[in-house]
């Protein structure tokens, strides 16, 4: 069976974690520790109010965190309330899987992706280029089930990825690859090479996240055979 869209918020909490997460009220509440927008926005356990928002807005200013929750599918009355707070629409993402043997299907040629956990240096200046910096590699350190994958291209560093696993599925985070390698296949490789280390591990089934508007890398998911399953956006405050 295909995973649906609350599984993979679930794999998602557990593949690239916050710092700390409580609840409170009808809220879940993170601390990110600047691990960014995803370890750090507020999502709805159950029916929201009007009147419940400014208790999520207080505590999160109280950590040090500007008001930001994430709106996943079944939160319409959720995202019409922010809206009318005035809170912008930003960053819509689209959530993916596919099952593990469909990616398995090839060999990978010979030194092209390693597995590699703690990270080289060459795979943290790799994440650095594209603003992943120590916060987001504390959240990678986090999970439970993880590897680093490193791709090497024309006898060169060409890219880097972060696979974690929870609850039998896998998901891939953090896919960065270098300019000067781009549009050669290194983030396919990428991925093939995260599908058989997950299913070494016994995972079922692989996802990915992906903005909307990435358009060179929804493709890709789409044209490798991962199925689209759901999607979320975040509601941010313009303090």
């Amino acid at each position: 069976m295909t995973p649906d869209a609350a599984t993979l918020y679930d794999v998602c909490e557990g593949t690239w974690p916050p710092a700390r997460a409580w609840a409170e009220g009808v809220w879940t509440l993170r601390d990110g520790a600047g691990g960014g927008k995803r370890v750090s926005a507020a999502t709805a356990l159950s029916d929201v109010t009007d009147s419940d928002i400014p208790a999520a807005e207080t505590a999160m200013r109280g950590i040090g965190q500007p008001p930001l929750f994430m709106i996943r599918e079944g939160d319409d009355a959720l995202d019409a309330m922010l809206d009318a707070r005035g809170y912008a629409r930003i960053d819509e993402v689209q959530l993916y899987v596919a099952p593990v043997n469909l990616l398995t299907d090839i060999p990978i040629p010979r030194v092209t992706c390693f597995n590699i956990w703690e990270p080289l240096a060459i795979m943290t200046e790799i994440w650095a280029t594209d603003g992943v910096g120590p916060a987001r590699l504390a959240v990678m350190e986090r999970a439970k089930i993880k590897t680093g994958i490193l791709a090497r291209w024309n006898e060169k560093p060409g890219g880097v990825a972060f696979v974690g696993i929870h609850n039998g599925i896998a998901m891939v985070h953090g896919v960065v690859v270098l300019p000067h390698q781009r549009k050669q296949g290194v983030a396919q490789w990428m991925m093939r090479a995260a599908a058989f280390w997950s299913a070494k591990q016994g995972a079922t089934h692989i996802s990915v996240l992906c903005v909307t508007e990435n358009k060179p890398a929804n493709a890709l998911y789409t044209k490798l055979g991962f199925t689209p399953v759901g999607t979320y956006h975040y509601r941010q405050y313009p303090e």
